[in-house]
């Protein structure tokens, strides 16, 4: 296996709740009030749908807002992976991937492990060029039981739902996470900044009109019918974990441009100062770097020679 490539689930398409539009010659980001399923066909126009696009929309007036779906894994966090993340505006790669905590980024010296004290106290994180980005893979229909549909977001209140409730699942049905019949839910609610505008965002559920009795039951059954066919969920899990870990970053460079132009969009028209995070990350870098050196470097004296005097004048 590639050392520093991460293997990712299978992906067969994207689900999105917005769409990138251009205005006054600039490709910007546009929210949406709905579901779109996408594949990974780009045209001038933009992505191109997928079949199941379509097919879901049958009876829901127009208006896709919910999606059934099935999980690839037991685990929580394999289903879905959310960091503080920092990409190259201009080159769409990513730099710099943390927790809060820890972080692994990219420098002058290559890939390092430094310590992340999360956006908000971090300077190479100024105009929110980092923000949470979470990536969820599910997998929708029976025709590819390992083909994956991946959803992005960077909206903390689709980070916050998803979480809780991928884990909750789990301690509910006896880790059988990936034997339940869910659903993807659009959700929305109001702010005091939205000014009573809706703010949509995505949650996990049941499947509508499915109580928590009864799907518990089809999990279990679910469950067994896979065991009692060979099907190891547990070995599954533990080969995405360890793809998922041989390498920092998720995102190639072919799907980065799009993330960040979907993501990360320019804050204003204006020109970027050259000392931007996105921009000149690295001698930001390299400034923290010399910074450090400074402080574990005593500072030095210098003597000074006296000032020679001139002779009086008889």
């Amino acid at each position: 296996m590639l050392k520093g490539l991460a293997i990712t689930p299978p992906v067969l398409g994207r689900i999105s709740i917005g769409r990138v539009v251009e205005k006054n010659g600039k490709r910007l980001p546009e929210k949406d009030d709905q579901f779109t399923i996408t594949s990974q066909v780009q045209s001038k126009d933009g992505w191109l749908l997928h079949p199941l696009n379509d097919e879901l929309r049958q009876g829901m007036d127009d208006k896709l807002r919910s999606i059934p779906v099935r999980l690839l894994f037991n685990e929580p966090q394999l289903n879905f992976r959310a960091d503080y993340t920092l990409f190259d505006r201009q080159s769409g790669r990513p730099i710099c991937l943390g927790n809060g905590e820890t972080c692994k980024r990219v420098t002058q010296d290559g890939m390092q492990s430094l310590p992340c004290p999360s956006p908000d106290a971090c300077p190479l994180a100024k105009g929110g060029a980092c923000k949470p980005y979470g990536r969820l893979n599910v997998v929708i229909g029976d025709d590819d039981p390992l083909g994956s549909f991946v959803f992005r977001t960077t909206g903390l209140n689709s980070i916050r739902a998803l979480a809780a409730r991928l884990h909750y699942f789990q301690a509910l049905s006896g880790n059988r996470l990936a034997c339940l019949p869910l659903e993807l839910r659009l959700r929305g609610k109001s702010t005091r900044q939205s000014h009573g505008t809706p703010i949509f965002y995505v949650d996990l559920a049941l499947r509508n009109g499915m109580g928590l009795e009864a799907a518990l039951l089809a999990a279990r059954q679910l469950d067994e019918e896979r065991q009692a066919a060979g099907f190891d969920q547990a070995a599954l899990d533990a080969a995405a974990r360890q793809d998922l870990g041989n390498g920092a970053f998720e995102d190639n460079d072919e799907d980065s441009a799009a993330i960040t132009e979907e993501f990360f969009p320019p804050q204003d028209d204006s020109p970027r100062p050259p000392d931007t995070a996105a921009t000149a990350s690295p001698t930001l870098a390299a400034k923290l770097e010399a910074q450090a050196q400074r402080h574990a470097t005593p500072p030095q004296t210098t003597e000074r020679r006296p000032t020679p005097q001139r002779a009086k004048r008889a």
